[in-house]
């Protein structure tokens, strides 16, 4: 079982490494967070592996945990540059090399086009079933639906 970290700690990972706005923090930590679960579980029924103890909620803009969004909330459209360059956090390795590789692969599309693929994917959808686009909601993303959604992906 791999040690929980906080979602302050992996938020603080990707700051460190460049500026961006809350959105696309919130896209960042939910493929973070997503990756992890779908690559260090076997199964969406024995899902110990989490990145952070913490839930996504299906909100209009997409995934959020509701604690970065009350972090960072002020920033509103604005890019969180007041941490690129500190040190970050330390992960084990394997750990490092996930957070890598969703900075790699998610890092080069803006705040818009990642809420544009949440709202395409699964696991989102299913949350926000039978609320129209801009309703409001707190509903968690299942962790069982995020594996069983991307693990298709991986296989």
């Amino acid at each position: 079982m791999i040690k929980e970290y906080s979602a302050d700690e992996v938020a603080k990972w990707f700051l460190s490494r460049t500026s961006m706005s809350p959105k696309k923090l919130q896209k960042m930590l939910y493929y973070a967070y997503s990756w992890v679960l779908t690559l260090m579980n076997d199964s969406s029924q024995n899902l110990q592996n989490r990145l952070f103890n913490e839930n996504f909620e299906a909100w209009v803009h997409g995934p959020v945990v509701r604690s970065i969004y009350a972090k960072y909330a002020n920033w509103g459209y604005q890019d969180i540059n007041d941490c690129v360059g500190k040190e970050s956090p330390k992960f084990p390795d394997d750990i490092e090399d996930i957070l890598k590789q969703v900075s790699h692969v998610y890092g080069k599309y803006t705040a818009d086009e990642l809420e544009s693929i949440t709202h395409q994917e699964e696991p989102w959808k299913k949350a926000r079933k039978g609320l129209s686009a801009l309703d409001s909601s707190n509903q968690c993303i299942s962790d069982q639906d995020i594996f069983n959604y991307y693990i298709r992906r991986v296989a």
